[in-house]
């Protein structure tokens, strides 16, 4: 039996063409990363009572909307974290179908946007867009050189987006702080163990940085290599002797398991970051006195603040960028919004260009994570 890596579903007034219409766009999306619907990937219709996902996979459920609908299971969903995605007929009639604590969210138009529409914000919601899969590979070069170009090129086939010291970064930038930059935006560190790992500084870092940075570790571990004590929490793939040719490729059973297993870390990783900041969010809301009202695509927060006023804040799990906010803006375009965003290991560099976009554009702003509550406090509309 396959363990679902991430779960969508559908709830409220859905027909069956629409479900299997939906259903097909869904599948289409997921095709290209190997997975399948039901398996990899877990799908439910109408079931909103059982929709109950583990905290540690990405999760999502689009609510078709119609008059007087029953809205039991919302608050639950809302108090678990999990998006949700109201659909309407056709944008007239958003306020007759869709229910007041989703009514502010950005809304769906069956009609003008369509099934595929609505898969695709399954999918973004779930991280199960090509441009959101990244991994990072730390490796000794004078050991395993070989086996990580393999896996650059293999996981680039799989559509993950891969940072590999010798391919991502430019000769005149500072090298490690840009490393330290490009693995705070990957859901894995995969570490390939060799036997001096450890010894080396900057391998030594990877590893520790990304711990601290909550992102999921999976060794690769070489034989005769004993695991450090440093690594027992790091998910494992045990290479033996057959698993490596002599010229340090890796065989095909290694590289199916190395990937398989990303996939799941991948998932948890995702699910347990946007998790933190949504955690930071809530916690920071209800000491400055606010409420938070809804979750929706983007997994976009609604929440109320002490004096009555609705903002929209957006979690950003890796590094937040203009265009984020641009996105987040279109998303909520006569809203107050913005990203809320963990800056630890964030370039200085990149800190900076955040807080001058911070000072210039008036449509939205930046909060680090921690921050929340203090923003809470003394939000101004900006000017």
């Amino acid at each position: 039996m396959t363990t679902a890596l991430y779960e969508l579903g559908l709830a409220g007034s859905i027909t069956a063409d629409q479900a299997k219409e939906i259903e097909t766009h869904v599948s289409d999306g997921i095709t290209p990363f190997g997975f399948t619907l039901g398996k990899e990937v877990a799908w439910s219709v109408n079931d909103i009572a059982n929709f109950n996902p583990p905290k540690r996979i990405g999760a999502a459920i689009a609510f078709i909307g119609a008059q007087n609908i029953p809205t039991s299971g919302l608050a639950n969903l809302l108090r678990k974290g999990i998006p949700v995605i109201p659909v309407a007929t056709n944008f007239n009639n958003v306020s007759k179908e869709i229910p007041e604590s989703l009514r502010k969210l950005n809304c769906i138009s069956y009609q003008d946007e369509g099934a595929q529409r609505i898969a695709t914000a399954l999918l973004e919601c779930a991280g199960l867009l090509p441009r959101q899969r990244r991994v990072f590979l730390s490796y000794r070069r004078t050991e395993s050189r070989a086996a990580a170009l393999q896996l650059f090129s293999e996981l680039s086939g799989r559509r993950f987006d891969v940072f590999l010291d010798t391919h991502d970064v430019a000769p005149a930038e500072n090298f490690q702080a840009m490393l330290w930059h490009r693995l705070c935006d990957a859901d894995v560190l995969i570490m390939l163990d060799t036997q001096t790992y450890f010894e080396s500084r900057w391998t030594k870092a990877e590893f520790g940085r990304a711990q601290l940075k909550g992102i999921s570790i999976l060794r690769v571990g070489w034989p005769g290599v004993s695991a450090s004590p440093r690594a027992a929490t790091a998910s494992q793939v045990l290479l033996d002797a057959t698993d490596i040719a002599p010229t340090g490729h890796l065989s095909g059973t290694a590289i199916s398991s190395i990937c398989s297993k990303i996939e799941l870390l991948r998932s948890q990783s995702l699910a347990v970051r946007q998790r933190g900041i949504f955690d930071n969010i809530h916690l920071g809301v209800n000491k400055a006195g606010g409420k938070l009202s809804a979750i929706g695509q983007q997994s976009v927060a609604l929440v109320t603040l002490s004096d009555g006023k609705e903002v929209f804040l957006y979690p950003s799990v890796g590094i937040p960028t203009a265009v984020t906010l641009n996105e987040a803006a279109n998303h909520s375009p006569d809203s107050e919004v913005a990203i809320v965003y963990d800056e630890l290991g964030i370039h200085e560099d990149w800190l900076r260009h955040i807080s001058w976009l911070n000072s210039q554009i008036k449509s939205g702003r930046y909060i680090q994570a921690h921050k929340v509550g203090w923003a809470m406090t003394d939000w101004e509309d900006k000017q």
